[in-house]
């Protein structure tokens, strides 16, 4: 008895450790990284694309990737290496984006290829039948690629996609504790803490973009949080609830993009929180809508925890609604600036 109490003790010990060494490394380490990206010219020039008029350093997502690589160290076990691994091979194909660009083709061979390690690696071991064995590892290698690209496209005004992953992190460590999962707790609170660092760099005026290297990482680690939690029998609602306006907004443009004929692999600046800013939204109430929009619909997905069938089903109505709301706003604000004008 007093050795499963010592054992659950150290658990703990090392799952805080975990977490905040974390954030001292990437508190630590952001302020070091902006001048040598700087020196490295490692810094992203205003376009017509852009939603910042100033050139600011990429690749302030580099600290993240370190913080979560020394976390997942601490946590050990072969999850928290896969953790790992994925944060460090997504966070090196970003950094090379960062620093050369990549044919997006190839980007997307590349990332394809690091989603089918690491989703054989993600259900391996599990007692089922190599059909399903196989549909699991198709599903959850479409869903790391693809839920990498979500985020990074998503990451175009100061603070988004790090108070998305704060959040994202905060549902996930809630949702560990809620299943008793020593790696889920440990992890998202890792993730969570690494964004909460990052933001003071980022929100308000920005001194450092997260760059592909750490949208990729962020993608990277969010994606498995999101997979794992699905496959350790946490309904679906739930685990996808703090990523679902990522890619339903994420979703949403790419079959706009090629029902109009357009090079969907070409970066654009169409996307609904996009629209937002191009109506004359500061970055502020961008990142703020969008990150209570993501709050409500993490809540609604956590109604399907509770089992009953009729309050999942409205809830799941509720959060198909907040989204169509969502995805609809540009044309309501467009419609609301054309009277306006008429007025």
């Amino acid at each position: 008895m007093s050795g499963g109490i010592d054992g659950l003790v150290s658990g703990q010990f090392n799952s805080l450790l975990a977490v905040a060494a974390c954030g001292v490394v990437v508190a630590a380490a952001e302020a070091v990284m902006i001048p040598l990206l700087r020196r490295a010219a490692i810094v992203d020039i205003p376009g017509h694309r852009s939603s910042h008029i100033v050139p600011t350093p990429r690749g302030g997502g580099i600290p993240i990737a370190a913080g979560l690589l020394v976390a997942a160290g601490l946590i050990g076990g072969a999850i928290a290496a896969l953790f790992a691994f994925a944060v460090v091979a997504f966070g090196l194909l970003g950094f090379a984006d960062d620093l050369r660009g990549l044919p997006a083709r190839r980007r997307l061979i590349m990332q394809a290829i690091g989603g089918t390690l690491v989703a054989v690696a993600l259900v391996s071991g599990r007692v089922e039948p190599a059909a399903v064995l196989g549909m699991l590892i198709v599903a959850c290698a479409v869903w790391i690629t693809g839920f990498v690209n979500a985020f990074n496209f998503m990451d175009g005004v100061n603070g988004i996609s790090g108070a998305h992953a704060l959040i994202a992190g905060a549902v996930y460590a809630c949702l560990g504790w809620w299943q008793h999962n020593g790696f889920l707790v440990p992890a998202s609170a890792a993730v969570a803490v690494s964004a909460l660092a990052f933001l003071p760099w980022n929100a308000g005026r920005a001194r450092v973009f997260l760059g592909d290297v750490g949208s990729y990482a962020l993608g990277a680690a969010l994606a498995i949080l999101a997979a794992y939690s699905a496959l350790e029998g946490i309904p679906a609602e739930a685990a996808l609830g703090p990523l679902v306006l990522y890619i339903a907004d994420t979703a949403w443009t790419l079959q706009r993009r090629i029902r109009a004929g357009e090079r969907w692999l070409e970066p654009h600046r169409t996307h609904v929180y996009q629209q937002w800013c191009d109506a004359g939204w500061s970055h502020q109430r961008v990142t703020v809508t969008a990150a209570g929009t993501t709050i409500v619909l993490s809540l609604l997905g956590a109604a399907s925890l509770v089992g009953h069938p009729v309050l999942r089903a409205a809830a799941d109505l509720a959060g198909a609604a907040v989204l169509v709301a969502y995805l609809r706003s540009p044309a309501l604000l467009a419609r609301r600036a054309a009277r306006a004008k008429t007025g």
